[in-house]
């Protein structure tokens, strides 16, 4: 019997997280608007804290996921994904 766990919340601020940060390396690279960091800046840091505690909550959690998503920008997705397989693991083992 596998647990299932809406991980709706973890999504949306991966995917935050991801393009926030895309768009302050770009704004840091090309324009370097004050006004773009400052709004962006809060919003990213925003989106990394929600992944670390959604991925927190999750009973599934492993200690290679929570060390996945203390990394900036692509550590909410690269949890997500571990998170993922670890849901798939037990029903591949119960058709064996």
């Amino acid at each position: 019997m596998t647990m299932r766990r809406n991980r709706t919340h973890l999504k949306i601020a991966a995917v935050v997280e991801l393009v926030s940060l895309a768009v302050l390396l770009i704004n840091l690279a090309t324009l370097r608007y004050p006004a773009v960091a400052s709004l962006t800046g809060p919003i990213h840091g925003c989106a990394y804290l929600v992944a670390i505690l959604s991925v927190l909550r999750d009973p599934m959690k492993r200690g290679t996921t929570i060390a996945l998503a203390l990394i900036p920008g692509a550590g909410a997705t690269l949890a997500l994904r571990q998170l993922a397989s670890a849901n798939e693991e037990p029903t591949a083992a119960a058709r064996a």
